[in-house]
């Protein structure tokens, strides 16, 4: 990079939620828009991941815009239903309480299960082919300086960049939010997340099973095939262990939690394990500064939303960038900041309690809490009209929502 490239914006962080938004800014801005995208991580087509992701309705509108889910719709798993079950470890039934179907409309799933893999893979392609986008990576960003005018950032291999816009994206571990001394409400859970893959004899149906377990929730998500991913929370102690185990061992634990309904199952996948973090910041901007995805909020994984929330800040930011663009007005000021916080911080809180709240209330094994929660759920599940607004709100597709999670063009 010469000694200072202009850009329009500089996006620090090269996961899904930061080259989405390099992509969707490159595809959408007016003629001339460059962005510039740093990543400490090198470009890795084919980097093993075992976690695979829920993307919902709003997220694939989102992914179709960009022409990047026709290059996933091949290996895109739609979620037909979903089966909700509260018990202990050792319980001989798991009863169902709560059950979606999880049709929008006929023929259009809520939620469509994608492994991560192959995500990363359309978007590298799909960065490949962009010349609006400068990519340096392995990079990242050492310092940043704001002017009524421009931000300057410094490059850890060098040189200097300017851009009317910084965005962080660079995970809940943020440095640059970290730098522009901007705080977060967050705290560790005593649990850890385990993902793998498994394939099992009976087809899945498109059925996705969320059992609540005292240790924590225990999802089967469907993959193609006659195989599912495993989202697995556990207490810290019991998750190392497990982490820690032979082969038979863990499918021993694994089997015992996810039942026979599927018939016999073995392991196909490497496993991984993740600490739990509850984070939202208390504020998603500063001077010509703009926080996305986990550098702005990190919730927990029971419901497979973080990066459907992810891709939100990714659509209003760039709505609201575009449009700035196109009027000619300065794309970093305070306004069109001020705007993208208020449409984005108050849904990302909300998403991130709700989640706290259903890991707190299903992750013990209290008997009179047990039957409570599932009166409740029993409710639930007798009043077709509240899961209807349920499935809309996951699938994403309620509220004032951003136009490109709609499926529409800017």
């Amino acid at each position: 990079m010469p000694d200072k490239t202009r850009y329009d914006v500089i996006i620090a962080g090269g996961g899904f939620v930061g080259t989405t938004l390099a992509l969707a800014l490159a595809a959408l801005a007016p003629n001339g828009f460059r962005v510039a995208l740093i990543d400490a991580e090198p470009p890795q087509k084919d980097k093993p991941d075992a976690r695979a992701s829920a993307l919902s309705a709003a997220s694939k509108g989102l992914l179709s815009v960009l022409g990047i889910w026709p290059e996933l719709a091949g290996d895109a798993q739609p979620i037909t239903s979903i089966d909700i079950t509260d018990s202990s470890l050792d319980a001989p039934l798991r009863p169902h309480f709560l059950g979606f179907d999880d049709d929008l409309r006929p023929g259009e799933a809520g939620a469509y299960m994608i492994e991560n893999a192959d995500l990363a893979r359309a978007l590298s392609a799909a960065l490949a082919r962009e010349p609006a986008i400068a990519v340096f990576a392995p990079d990242s960003v050492t310092g940043f300086s704001a002017t009524p005018f421009e931000i300057e950032v410094q490059r850890a291999k060098g040189g200097a960049a300017s851009a009317k816009l910084l965005v962080a994206a660079d995970g809940k571990r943020s440095r640059l939010r970290e730098a522009a001394h901007l705080t977060c409400v967050s705290w560790s859970y005593p649990q850890v997340g385990i993902v793998t893959t498994v394939k099992h004899e009976k087809p899945h149906g498109g059925k996705a099973v969320q059992h609540f377990l005292p240790g924590g929730p225990f999802a089967i998500l469907p993959l193609k095939g006659n195989r599912s991913s495993i989202v697995w929370t556990e207490d810290k102690a019991t998750g190392k262990a497990i982490m820690a185990a032979d082969e038979a061992t863990f499918l021993a634990e694994l089997a015992k939690r996810f039942g026979t309904k599927l018939g016999d199952i073995a392991v196909a996948g490497p496993r991984q394990s993740f600490p739990l973090d509850f984070q939202v910041a208390r504020s998603f901007v500063a001077e010509r500064l703009a926080l996305v995805g986990d550098a702005a909020h990190a919730v927990h994984p029971l419901a497979g939303q973080g990066l459907n929330i992810g891709f939100r800040d990714v659509a209003a930011s760039t709505e609201i960038i575009v449009e700035s663009a196109r009027l000619g007005l300065d794309i970093g000021a305070s306004g069109p900041l001020e705007r993208y916080e208020r449409w984005r911080r108050f849904d990302s809180a909300f998403s991130a309690a709700v989640m706290d709240g259903l890991n707190r209330l299903f992750s013990n094994d209290n008997a009179p809490l047990r039957a409570l929660r599932d009166l409740g759920l029993g409710v639930v599940d007798r009043a077709p009209w509240l899961k209807r607004v349920l499935v809309r709100e996951a699938a994403g597709v309620s509220g004032t929502i951003p136009r490109l999670l709609k499926g529409e063009r800017l």
